[in-house]
């Protein structure tokens, strides 16, 4: 796992541009802790951050490889999981390898297929090739989107990274975000491609970009397709598991420390109990790890997202699993660090008003990290099998707008309670969301003889792994990467994603339950008190201190006058929310101060350029 950068200018040798590369590349030092380099030859200026998890003496980068027709460098961030088999294809075709990385087979993939080597990758990766046979730059992203990765053209080229700060630090690409990247900032919908700063574009998710002297060119080598299901309910659950033994099996492999994220619901225990059964054939023990807070187990108060706490059911599955566990407990002040909400922006590069649950997140990948290296999560599992409350929500299921915002402002808050009036009617969200709603719809197709139902439930499944599911990856990278820690996600694997989109939703949820066949699929692996919980999401700390901390640096803030904040945040309505009783605390009346705060340490930050016409 790495981060990388490059910059290339046609009309241009960047050999003197050395100090700019090295600060693009700088800006992915969290990402990898471990090595640094850089590589430039004419108009191609690469750069690479390394964290060191397979081959750890033999992977550096950028890598290289000399043709009589030019050379050809790669910088590669990710794991390609099916690189051992890839790599025994390549010497039967005459390659040699100096080094056992993945990355070694990536670039040597390229040369023998070209860009069409992502076709036969099984991983989540996100890669740049300058091809100086052809004077071209080859961008390659998963077919997933678990890895991010950015570009933004310029006159003469390209600048690309793996996150928006490395391109932000050129000369060439201003911090400017306008309407329309505000519009992407306060609503869900994660429109494909769509980076939010000016100027610059996302390496859509299984699609190769590529650009040379003539422009930017892309063409998508994978995305969800409507296929036939034709297997019965048993044949179909045998599936399941045995494409989670294989996708597991394969993830374990690393030549560091790993663990598993344990929340104790369904997707993670499931995934830690046969991670712990793989490993516990070889005498090893699997490390899990859980995040709490202080006091909510004894004190949790139920609501309609989550009716239980996670700590017993992490316990039942650690004895059952015998896993080595550790439980991260965090406490209110440490959430509500101001030093801590720089941090998770900094990952970020956006205020994304997840609040507590960004700043825990980034605390237990920052706790892990001092034990392991590799940390294996059940994020997604919720998308792929159908776990929300929302795929069993009738006014979801109707369709009207993206299914995860029919209930969602009563469950987290509305951004609109602390944002301007002005700003609110130039942004007319509720038009750009249907707009978006219409696109990402227009292209799921219909079998021929699906039913009107199981044919709505294509659309939501399509429209929570081809949009929602791509925030929450986002999400997991960022904050795992700020503190150097790989997440990879087993249900993630495309074979997998595939098999179960196709599988009709009547067969997906047959006793009526959400995640049938998940949890028929690993029942033997299970404690029963996991088998039977209701899907509970990930936890918010219900401390009210939380919430006090979060009024008093309203208020100071609000004491901050001039504060270009007050452009985009009404100071009347972000004072009402400093000065509410909280002494009933939920998420949702937490959601303007955080969404204020979090804006405000962003234009401290970044300082962009925010164009309100």
């Amino acid at each position: 796992m790495c981060g990388i950068t490059g910059w290339i200018s046609f009309e241009r040798d960047l050999g003197s541009e050395a100090a700019v590369l090295d600060a693009m590349t700088e800006t992915m030092s969290c990402r990898g802790p471990d090595d640094r380099g850089t590589w430039v030859q004419g108009p191609a200026a690469l750069g690479h951050r390394r964290l060191a998890i397979i081959d750890l003496p033999g992977g550096r980068q950028p890598m290289t490889a000399d043709t009589p027709y030019g050379t050809v460098a790669l910088v590669y961030s990710g794991e390609t999981y099916n690189f051992e088999e890839l790599r025994r294809e390549l010497i039967g075709r005459g390659h040699r390898f100096s080094t056992s990385s993945d990355t070694e087979v990536v670039l040597r993939g390229y040369l023998e297929w070209g860009d069409e080597v992502a076709e036969r990758l099984n991983g989540m990766y996100a890669f740049a090739v300058w091809d100086g046979r052809r004077d071209t730059l080859v961008l390659i992203r998963d077919r997933m989107g678990i890895k991010p990765f950015y570009y933004r053209p310029t006159p003469d080229g390209v600048l690309f990274g793996s996150e928006p700060k490395a391109i932000l630090t050129n000369p060439l690409a201003p911090a400017r975000v306008t309407l329309d990247g505000l519009r992407e900032l306060f609503t869900m919908v994660k429109t494909p491609g769509h980076a939010i700063w000016d100027g610059m574009a996302e390496v859509e998710p299984g699609t190769v970009v590529t650009v040379d002297r003539e422009g930017v060119h892309r063409w998508v080598y994978w995305e969800l397709e409507t296929r036939p299901h034709t297997d019965d309910r048993d044949t179909t659950v045998a599936t399941v598991r045995s494409l989670l033994d294989d996708i597991v099996r394969r993830q374990l492999v690393a030549d560091v420390p790993r663990c598993t994220l344990l929340s104790g619901g369904l997707d993670s225990s499931a995934m830690t109990a046969i991670a712990a059964r793989q490993l516990g054939r070889h005498g090893e023990k699997v490390r899990s790890f859980a995040v709490d807070f202080v006091g909510q187990t004894d004190r949790f108060v139920a609501d309609e997202l989550r009716g239980t706490p996670d700590t017993p059911f992490v316990h039942d599955v650690a004895r059952a699993a015998g896993t080595d566990h550790q439980d991260i407990v965090l406490d209110a002040q440490a959430l509500a660090d101001p030093a801590i909400r720089e941090k998770v922006i900094r990952a970020r590069d956006l205020p994304t008003g997840f609040g507590d649950m960004d700043a825990s997140l980034l605390l237990l990948f920052r706790a892990i990290r001092d034990q392991s290296t590799v940390a294996l999560s059940g994020e997604s599992a919720d998308e792929v099998f159908g776990g929300y409350l929302q795929f069993f929500d009738e006014e979801a299921r109707r369709g009207g707008t993206f299914p995860w915002l029919v209930r969602y402002g009563r469950h987290f808050g509305d951004d609109g309670e602390v944002l301007s009036p002005g700003l609110l009617a130039s942004l007319d969200l509720d038009a750009y969301i249907a707009d978006s709603y219409r696109t990402a719809v227009s292209g799921v197709r219909r079998l021929d003889g699906e039913s009107d139902f199981e044919y709505r439930m294509r659309r939501v499944c399509n429209l929570h792994l081809n949009r929602f599911v791509r925030i929450l990856l986002d999400r997991k990278d960022r904050a795992s990467m700020a503190v150097g820690l790989e997440v990879r996600v087993p249900f993630c694997d495309h074979r997998l994603v595939e098999y179960v989109y196709n599988t009709p939703w009547t067969l997906k949820s047959y006793d009526g339950r959400e995640k049938t066949l998940l949890r028929e699929a690993t029942a033997d692996v299970l404690p029963r008190s996991v088998y039977d919980r209701v899907k509970s999401p990930y936890p918010s700390t219900q401390d009210p201190e939380y919430g006090l901390a979060l009024q008093d640096q309203a208020k100071d803030l609000l004491a901050r006058t001039g504060h270009p904040v007050f452009d985009l945040v009404d100071r009347d309505r972000l004072r009402s929310a400093a000065h509410r009783d909280l002494s009933v605390h939920t998420p949702a009346q937490r959601r303007g101060l955080e969404r204020a705060l979090d804006l405000a340490q962003w234009l401290d930050l970044y300082r962009p350029e925010v164009v309100l016409a």
